[in-house]
């Protein structure tokens, strides 16, 4: 089971970031895979190669780093803040057509900035270590606000390159991601006209509205909306209570790689027996919608699990009429009036039906993620507006 937990429970509001190995990277004995080729394609169709900056930042082993112009790994320092108090990161890409860069064994992320630079600042993190601060495209007050931003996020070790483009957090630039080895796997593609179709969608759909920002500078997740006036707090609180009602007299049962386990409601309790006895208190939307407090995904081999799995069918709507999880029909999700219409609206707007739309899209392999255990080349692309 892929989880995100780690890599995304970092970008917090504050955006300071210590950008762990997602889960799957805790197959890794150590980043010590070579070099991965990487090409960068620019076919947006509305910026040129000139106004396009890539930020590739993250984790070595206990330290943060970032990846310079040349392929160098470097780490992160203070004194690179310059006398705006940020940090010069950017990698240029090539004057016209593809540009090749170097990606070394490394976790993180790769951000392309379109029309302008991002303003990420080294500070001190609660270690007193070298940390960034992320860019927080859902926070007005953040300095990356205006920018037209987006990122795609990896791992690159000893055991391959596993990565994923993502929109739990937000979505603004399309991007695809193609990775070549032992296998030939593309991911991230919109249909034609997908991104417009994406604003559209979610701003026609009345409580996901406000969670459009700017002239289609960017669609925000709705957890991010919490709080902000963005969004509802209780949204999901009716499919929470019916779900919550048709599992006091009825079993729910959830399979996962260390057998199946059997719930029922009693009181604020789902509790589980089977290969171990698990429980979850009844969740809030925040939970539902982060896929964490209640409903926080251990990397234990058992409550994990069920929690994700449990946060899929409640993102997806399938938790109430399917007794049986996870359900593994796409058809069958987002059918409720009240759903993740967010998370849908990514799905529906993509050629292979992938994405990541909230924390645990990928269980029943529905994010948008691809891996390779003998890579040889990755590239991103720019997809058109």
């Amino acid at each position: 089971m892929i989880t995100r937990r780690t890599l995304l429970g970092g970008l917090a509001a504050t955006g300071i970031a210590a950008v762990a190995a997602p889960a799957w990277g805790a197959r890794e004995a150590g980043p010590t895979a070579a070099s991965l080729k990487l090409n960068v394609v620019n076919r947006t169709g509305q910026y040129e190669n000139g106004s396009i900056h890539l930020y590739i930042v993250g984790n070595q082993g206990d330290r943060q780093v970032r990846v310079t112009p040349d392929g160098t790994l470097a780490p992160i320092d203070l004194a690179d803040n310059g006398s705006d108090g940020f940090t010069d990161y950017a990698i240029p890409l090539a004057g016209s057509g593809e540009t090749s860069l170097t990606l070394p064994a490394m976790s993180g992320r790769i951000y392309a900035a379109l029309g302008g630079k991002l303003k990420l600042k080294a500070v001190a993190d609660g270690n007193d270590k070298p940390a960034l601060q992320y860019p927080a495209g859902w926070v007005s007050g953040d300095p990356n606000y205006e920018v037209l931003h987006d990122c795609m996020e990896f791992t690159l070790n000893d055991s391959g390159m596993f990565c994923n483009t993502t929109m739990v957090d937000m979505f603004s630039v399309p991007m695809s991601i193609h990775l070549t080895g032992a296998g030939d796997k593309t991911t991230g593609e919109l249909k034609e006209g997908g991104r417009e179709q994406i604003f559209a969608d979610v701003a026609g759909r009345e409580g996901f509205d406000r969670l459009v920002l700017g002239d289609k500078l960017r669609v925000v997740a709705p957890g991010h909306g919490l709080g902000s006036g963005l969004f509802d707090e209780g949204y999901l609180a009716s499919y929470i209570d019916q779900v919550w009602s048709a599992y006091q007299s009825a079993d729910l049962k959830v399979t996962t790689n260390a057998g199946t386990f059997t719930g029922r409601v009693s009181g604020d309790q789902f509790a589980f027996s089977g290969p171990a006895e698990v429980a979850f208190k009844k969740p809030s939307t925040r939970d539902v919608l982060f896929c964490d407090g209640t409903l926080a995904a251990p990397n234990d081999g058992t409550t994990g699990p069920v929690a994700a799995i449990l946060g899929a069918g409640f993102n997806r709507t399938t938790l109430h009429n399917h007794a049986d999880q996870p359900v593994t029909d796409p058809a069958r999700f987002y059918q409720e009036d009240v759903t993740n219409h967010y998370a849908r609206a990514m799905h529906e707007a993509s050629k292979d039906g992938k994405a990541y739309g909230f924390a645990f899209d990928d269980v029943s392999g529905f994010a948008s993620y691809i891996e390779d255990n003998a890579p040889q080349q990755l590239t991103l692309t720019l997809t058109p507006f």
